[in-house]
């Protein structure tokens, strides 16, 4: 993913993919042209990339220049069009194909037909690298096309969003939902994983997700999903990852406006921690980090034994069921530490100290992304 000024893109086409659609294209015209010798109009500034990349792959001669036209303000396709740059040389009966790096609403098209009238051409033909059908609203007939994509702004490969990103080889796609902070939080038992989740929480405005909360509030109010879960549990099996998923999607669509998000309690296996990257994927975001307090099980036992003395849960007051717990928690969170680690996602933040020193170090951990 990369950010050129407020806004943040994904990755779409690849610079290999490119390279193919722009030989394809070459051929194509070559093979239609024969013996005859085109003159190529690159429609700048977007197709510098394409014309230069498109020539050099074209097998015959050719003639190559360009004209200028400005159509585009931000992310939004202008009304108004303006030829900043016109032609120098004289075409009259000559064969000419534009190469347009991109092609959306067509509205370009109206100038470029209007230019190509005037010069009293043999024949005018239209090539665009990228067309988005869904977009296009006019009649004029494109000959070639290189690739169909989805009415969606991109950048990339000459293509730019307020003059930055035309150099990058690979074309990216603004998504639709811009820069979330989604972590997974895990610590075991006594690590004060609550105290954290709440402060950051407030802090980022992120949504706090508890796998029990919401399983015990889709049971309670008998929704679809908690009696589905309930039918499950009981008879004394697991609830199906499927859904689970489906219950933590209803709770992302609730707060499809938020920051971001930190799951808590999931996932608990690698299939769980795949079908929450396929979710966030199709809200157009993704796991930021997996957050482990790390504290020495002795300390973790003396805080849990500590706390037994007031909170009235008898799993804090033995000490073999507290260090029980702990192995289990390490059992369990073993595979997925691994999981993210694999994609540089895992990060164990020191949960010794006072609450405000963690956070500090928590703080400057979600602050470096």
């Amino acid at each position: 993913m990369i950010k050129l000024h407020d806004k943040y893109f994904k990755p779409f086409i690849s610079a290999e993919e490119i390279d193919e659609a722009v030989g394809r294209l070459a051929e194509e015209i070559a093979r239609d042209m024969g013996d005859e010798i085109p003159v190529f109009v690159g429609i700048l500034n977007g197709s510098f990339m394409f014309t230069s990349d498109f020539v050099k792959k074209y097998p015959n001669p050719c003639e190559v220049t360009f004209i200028k036209l400005a159509s585009y303000q931000g992310v939004k396709s202008s009304e108004d069009i303006q030829r900043l740059i016109g032609l120098t040389q004289d075409l009259t009966g000559r064969t000419v194909v534009i190469l347009e790096d991109i092609i959306d609403s067509g509205k370009t098209l109206n100038e470029v037909h209007r230019i190509f009238k005037n010069e009293r051409v043999k024949s005018l033909k239209v090539a665009t690298l990228f067309f988005k059908p869904e977009a296009y609203k006019k009649d004029f007939k494109l000959h070639y096309v290189g690739i169909e994509i989805p009415d969606k702004f991109i950048v990339g490969y000459g293509l730019d969003y307020d003059g930055l990103g035309r150099d990058i080889p690979e074309v990216y796609q603004i998504k639709k939902t811009q820069h979330m902070t989604n972590l997974v939080l895990f610590g075991p038992p006594g690590a004060g994983k609550g105290t954290q989740a709440d402060f950051l929480k407030k802090k980022y405005n992120l949504v706090h997700i508890s796998t029990g909360d919401v399983f015990r509030f889709n049971i309670k109010n008998e929704t679809a999903l908690g009696m589905l879960a309930k039918s499950y549990m009981d008879k004394g099996e697991l609830v199906p990852d499927q859904v689970t998923i489906d219950m933590l999607n209803a709770e992302v669509e609730k707060n499809a406006d938020a920051n971001g998000f930190i799951f808590d309690g999931f996932p608990r296996t690698t299939a769980q921690a795949e079908a929450l990257d396929q979710l966030m994927h199709t809200k157009d975001s993704e796991i930021t980090a997996m957050i482990a307090l790390e504290v020495d099980d002795d300390i973790l036992v003396k805080r849990l034994l500590e706390r037994g003395k007031t909170s009235g849960r008898a799993d804090d007051a033995n000490e073999g069921v507290i260090r029980n717990r702990i192995r289990e928690y390490y059992d369990k969170t073993a595979v997925l530490k691994d999981y993210y680690s694999g994609q540089n996602k895992y990060f164990g933040i020191d949960g010794v100290g006072s609450i405000e020193e963690i956070t500090v170090r928590v703080s400057a951990l979600i602050n470096s992304f």
